[in-house]
């Protein structure tokens, strides 16, 4: 059953020391900022974070690496010019990095949340990302066998939810949300609005409320990137 918060603090209440956390994002777009804030003021530590970057600026999860948060971060771009938490962070040896390849990544958190148990790509054979995975040849290419990539929880950012769970995003700001939903045990949402079952019409869910388990309304969210504008 759908459990509508209250608060971001709330939804968030049930994040422990050490859990493996998705949160989406493509840099700012999508960022789950208020999630991740009531995150840090939860307090939980020692976290695996499965993101595409390694956070932006000082706000959302860059705040949430500089506070010492997060032990281990999986990603495939963890740098970039506002980098610079992650940067300090990895250069004293204070987090742990895994890089993946960003068309990898999409594909190990999806089979996660599809049952796959393992696939092979050619992306990353004969570089250090398949050192020590296991490589065949299938149809004349060398492929290296690939996991999924589960989560306890992952936190998200969409447009708008019904009281069943079903979402819908804003452009850009879709990006990993619909994944992440998928391959985590708790998958917990922000949106913008929350309407009644039935008013959102079933040929635009991108997200399926039986991937998601607990939703909260945060009316004005601090960050929003412009290329969200517009429904998708």
């Amino acid at each position: 059953m759908l459990n509508i918060a209250d608060s971001a603090a709330a939804a968030v209440e049930l994040i422990h020391d050490g859990a493996c956390v998705m949160i989406g994002g493509f840099g700012v777009a999508g960022q789950p900022v208020e999630l991740i804030d009531a995150l840090i003021e939860h307090g939980a530590k020692d976290l695996t974070v499965v993101n595409n970057n390694a956070g932006n600026g000082d706000v959302g999860l860059a705040k949430l690496i500089q506070l010492g948060r997060v032990q281990k971060i999986i990603c495939s771009f963890p740098r970039q010019s506002d980098s610079w938490h992650f940067d300090e962070k990895y250069r004293a040896d204070e987090i742990e990095l895994e890089v993946v390849p960003q068309g990898n990544l999409a594909e190990r958190i999806r089979a996660a949340g599809a049952g796959i148990g393992a696939f092979f790509t050619p992306t990353g054979y004969g570089t250090p990302l398949a050192e020590g995975k296991e490589v065949r040849e299938l149809d004349g290419k060398h492929q290296v066998l690939e996991y999924p990539i589960h989560a306890d929880f992952s936190l998200t950012k969409a447009y708008r939810a019904d009281k069943a769970g079903n979402l819908v995003y804003r452009k850009t700001a879709r990006n990993f949300g619909p994944i992440m939903a998928a391959a985590a045990t708790h998958s917990i949402v922000q949106v913008s609005d929350i309407v009644e079952r039935g008013q959102i019409d079933p040929e635009v869910v991108v997200t399926p409320g039986i991937y998601v388990d607990t939703v909260v309304q945060i009316n004005r969210p601090q960050q929003q990137d412009p290329r969200e504008e517009g429904a998708a």
